[in-house]
């Protein structure tokens, strides 16, 4: 069928919408119409090359939609269902998702190339030529043909430009402070970055009982927002932030800090590190450069019993998290609308890029006409 999407040709290239065309879905895919999508800033890195993909390739995989078409072997959703998607598969047999661990899925190798788990594209530009989607989806198109353990069913009365959040921003950043941490009651918490995800570690800390989350953004915008997420403190560097917390922790550091940041390298994880206390964490949710450099004392890893830990999406198992953090939504305890500072057209895709570029947006979200 025809579809239309924000396509990426050419690294440090612009998004070109261009019509497409969607293979009809094999007997273990679905064919969803997309409603919204987050921009999220995973998308970019495709865009500068920080992140290695196949291209041509359709944008975005922070996505909510309705399941249109299934395949003969699909069990898990069906027409009509409003879901959200998953940019890691959740098989549920597989040695990790046997584990709890859904984040590392195995079905998610090879997902760079964007195409299909049988190596083909689900995506074709009109002249037949193939085109791939970030993380086997492509949420910058208005329809997607995607494997069913990559759809997950959200209420039906749950905004599709909020259930969309959760699909990878919310779970991720949520995730990093409760699991990923775990922060526990009566922490200190240092939170690097409020974008889409920093924001949503905000409000993990602060549910999992954190007395102070201390948040650090240059942008002063995020600075001002900060708290309606949950920080009891903003400041513009961790240097600023220093003196309290010192004064917060007797001198000895924060017991978890969280990097966020839209791109990291190796000193902002060393300066990260450096603000964590004794037997405290420093939990990585950013991606960047592949450079092997991390500006860590090993002194003060092993004498101070430090760790570092890396985070994918906010090590959760999605098919039970984001139904249960929409639940959260609905009675009050999880703040989604204040997530989204602008809504754009599809047309408006490089303008919405270039709004978080400058800090303006805590996420932008894409809104799909059909």
């Amino acid at each position: 069928m025809k579809a239309q999407g924000a396509v990426l040709h050419r690294i440090d290239g612009k998004w070109e919408v261009q019509d497409l065309e969607v293979d009809e879905p094999g007997p273990d895919e679905v064919r969803i119409k997309v409603m919204a999508s987050g921009l999220c800033h995973s998308d970019d890195h495709f865009v500068t090359g920080d992140l290695a993909v196949t291209l041509p390739m359709v944008g975005g995989h922070e996505g909510a939609g309705i399941v249109e078409q299934v395949g003969s072997r699909v069990t898990r959703v069906k027409p009509g269902d409003h879901v959200a998607t998953l940019f890691i598969p959740a098989c549920g047999t597989c040695h990790y998702c046997a584990r709890g661990m859904q984040y590392i899925c195995n079905n998610g190798a090879g997902m760079e190339h964007g195409r299909a788990m049988d190596g083909t594209a689900r995506f074709h530009a009109t002249d037949g030529s193939d085109i791939g989607g970030v993380t086997r989806l492509g949420t910058f198109a208005n329809y997607l043909v995607c494997h069913e353990t990559q759809a997950v069913v959200v209420p039906d009365d749950i905004p599709f430009e909020l259930a969309c959040l959760v699909s990878c921003g919310v779970a991720t950043g949520y995730g990093a402070a409760v699991n990923g941490g775990p922060v526990r009651a009566g922490d200190v918490v240092l939170v690097c970055g409020l974008g889409g995800v920093g924001a949503n570690a905000v409000q993990g800390a602060r549910h999992a009982g954190a007395d102070h989350v201390i948040v650090v953004d240059p942008v002063p915008y995020k600075q001002e927002r900060a708290a309606d997420f949950g920080a009891t403190a903003a400041f513009g560097s961790i240097a600023e932030a220093r003196p309290l917390i010192d004064s917060l922790t007797n001198g000895q550091g924060v017991d978890i800090a969280i990097v966020t940041v839209g791109r990291v390298d190796g000193d902002i994880i060393g300066e990260a590190f450096a603000a964590v206390g004794k037997s405290g964490r420093c939990v990585l949710v950013s991606v960047g450069s592949s450079e092997l450099h991390l500006a860590v004392s090993p002194q003060d890893l092993t004498n101070f019993a430090k760790s570092i830990k890396g985070v994918m999406y906010g090590d959760c198992n999605p098919t039970a998290d984001i139904p249960r953090l929409l639940q959260m939504y609905r009675t009050g305890s999880l703040e989604l609308e204040g997530l989204v500072t602008k809504r754009y057209s599809l047309g408006e895709i490089n303008e919405a890029v270039a709004d978080m570029h400058a800090g303006r947006n805590i996420r932008g979200v894409l809104v799909h006409s059909h």
